[in-house]
């Protein structure tokens, strides 16, 4: 027999826990004291940009900044950009006050902001779709054989925009 227990006594905390044959399974505590925002997307704006450290600081509405490093600008932002010097640097790039969709790739931790990228992945049950990101993409590394070249036949058949990315999930099989 199973059975879902919830608990929702506390505003601030809810507790759900799944039971099979009278054996707890699954317990899940979720809090509203400190919400993660891993994976989340944001709209936000360029508060510092910072030649020495080759990074961005990154207002995405919360309380502390977000910091997002060169690497992690996707090269959208560099088209028809002539750089300045001998190789292209992010205050060629990106501007203060500039509005840019970042996703956050780490937690805030400590007094640091989260990580950000404007690489964006949007993860789904069958595959990872990631707008603006041309070189990602492929199969998942744990389908093999015949299956796996099965799979590259029928992504060579999808309609994928030009400058976008798709990943074959395991479940997408």
């Amino acid at each position: 027999m199973n059975h879902i227990l919830i608990n929702a006594t506390h505003k601030e905390e809810i507790r759900v826990a799944i039971v099979r044959n009278q054996k707890l399974t699954d317990l899940n505590i979720e809090t509203s004291l400190n919400q993660k925002t891993k994976g989340n997307i944001y709209k936000a704006r360029i508060s510092r940009v910072e030649q020495s450290l080759e990074a961005a600081f990154i207002d995405y509405g919360k309380e502390k900044h977000g910091f997002l490093p060169f690497k992690e600008v996707s090269e959208f932002f560099a088209n028809g950009i002539t750089p300045k010097g001998d190789k292209l640097t992010i205050g060629d790039v990106l501007k203060e006050g500039q509005e840019i969709i970042v996703q956050v790739e780490k937690e805030e931790r400590g007094n640091k902001g989260a990580a950000l990228s404007t690489y964006i992945s949007l993860a789904g049950r069958y595959l990872v779709y990631m707008p603006g990101n041309h070189r990602a993409g492929g199969i998942s590394r744990q389908i093999r054989g015949d299956k796996r070249t099965h799979l590259q036949d029928i992504m060579k058949r999808l309609e994928i925009p030009k400058n976008d990315g798709v990943i074959i999930r395991t479940a997408g099989l």
